[in-house]
């Protein structure tokens, strides 16, 4: 095993997760790409300045519009909404892969008196009727269910039979998201949209151990560089501390991870043997690391553990939409500033899209940085182009 500086780390992760240097990314192809790369991106409904998932893309795909991601997952079929790391979006072509995780919502659901019949109702309207949500599904009444797209809490919740019977069709395998209209999900057949032969295919994953270690490396590939720790980066996995070395050793030994030493950290590092090359191009100087200024979601993978981020990046960063008004630090959606391979500060925009302003309502540097007129100009640049994304025609400052 050998040793690396947090530089050297810092450099690596950003240039794998096409952060640093030309954009690797670009349109909506490129967008779809980055996808696989990451294995999933993490979707969250609120829009102050864009969503979680297109705040992603925008980051690191040149050109990215937010109807691209829309047109992946609703019209070109390339990708799906479904649980991962919490509600996320990743390739259909992983389809097969969550076998076990439908088998499981099914046999869950079977424990509802009475849901098989409402599911049996919910596909023939759908059959006959196409689309649906929960307002235009005509079964009335409640239920008491719980979601099985998180198989924890109280079961004995009542909640709307119609809403619940989607889930659960949804969870099973047996319906996809066919559209949106804001936040309200719409429903419909998966058979109708996905090939027969993804969604009959054979489980690759053997068994839960097969699975776990397909999700891990994933995630590892997700961040680039990933610690031995209880790290938020493995978030919905059932991981416990003898699992997760287990199933690092094991990815080790059949040569699909490498291990690293960072210096100052005593835990050792993992990233995937196929990103060796790049790592090695980090070290020789010979990758382009052309500083870009970015503003990065609060839910960016990048992001994903922020020990991780304060260890090697010495920036701290917490998402305060939940942290009541008069104890947050910051804002209610702030965004980490990166720019080369550093976090140089946080910015709080909100989309005002009737008057068409990018309003800057708040922006926070680094106790370090210094004020340029490079540093300006390049933030100037990245708010031109982050009202533009958000169909702004011009940046107003909140005083």
């Amino acid at each position: 095993m050998f040793t690396i500086t947090k530089e050297q780390a810092r450099q690596f992760i950003l240039a794998r997760q096409g952060l640093i240097g030309p954009h690797r990314f670009a349109g909506k192809e490129g967008a779809c790409a980055f996808v696989r790369q990451a294995g999933c991106i993490q979707f969250d409904p609120v829009d102050v300045c864009g969503k979680n998932a297109e705040l992603t893309l925008r980051s690191r795909v040149k050109g990215f519009r937010k109807s691209m991601l829309q047109e992946l997952l609703y019209k070109d079929r390339k990708l799906v909404d479904y649980a991962d790391k919490e509600l996320s979006i990743w390739p259909v072509e992983d389809w097969p892969y969550f076998s076990s995780y439908r088998e499981r919502s099914r046999r869950l659901g079977e424990t509802f008196e009475g849901l098989s019949a409402l599911k049996d109702q919910a596909v023939a309207y759908m059959r006959d009727h196409g689309p649906v949500c929960s307002d235009t599904l005509p079964i009335q009444g409640e239920i008491f269910w719980h979601s099985s797209m998180h198989w924890s809490g109280n079961w004995d919740k009542k909640s709307k039979a119609a809403r619940s019977v989607l889930e659960q069709l949804y969870t099973d395998g047996d319906v996809i998201i066919h559209h949106k209209n804001g936040s309200r999900k719409y429903y419909d057949l998966a058979e109708r949209y996905l090939p027969a032969s993804l969604l009959n295919a054979e489980n690759p994953c053997k068994n839960e151990e097969d699975f776990l270690a397909w999700r891990m490396l994933r995630r590892i590939g997700a961040v680039g560089l990933l610690w031995d720790k209880n790290s938020p980066a493995f978030l919905g996995m059932e991981l416990s501390v003898e699992k997760r070395k287990k199933t690092l050793a094991a990815l080790t030994e059949q040569g699909s991870i490498r291990s690293v030493m960072v210096e100052g950290i005593k835990t050792p590092f993992y990233y995937r043997s196929e990103d060796h090359a790049l790592l090695c191009s980090v070290l020789e100087g010979q990758t382009d690391l052309k500083p870009r200024m970015e503003f990065l979601a609060p839910l960016d993978p990048l992001l994903w553990d922020k020990a991780l981020i304060l260890s090697l990046w010495d920036f701290r960063y917490a998402w305060e939409i939940y942290t009541p008004a008069s104890k947050r630090q910051y804002g209610y959606y702030t965004l980490p500033i990166l720019y080369g391979d550093r976090f140089i500060g946080r910015i709080e925009t909100v989309a005002d899209r009737k008057e068409h302003i990018l309003r800057v309502k708040g922006l926070w540097w680094e106790p370090d940085i210094r004020q340029t007129k490079k540093l300006q100009t390049a933030l100037e640049r990245t708010l031109r182009s982050f009202a533009k994304f958000n169909d702004c025609q011009r940046v107003e400052s909140v005083e």
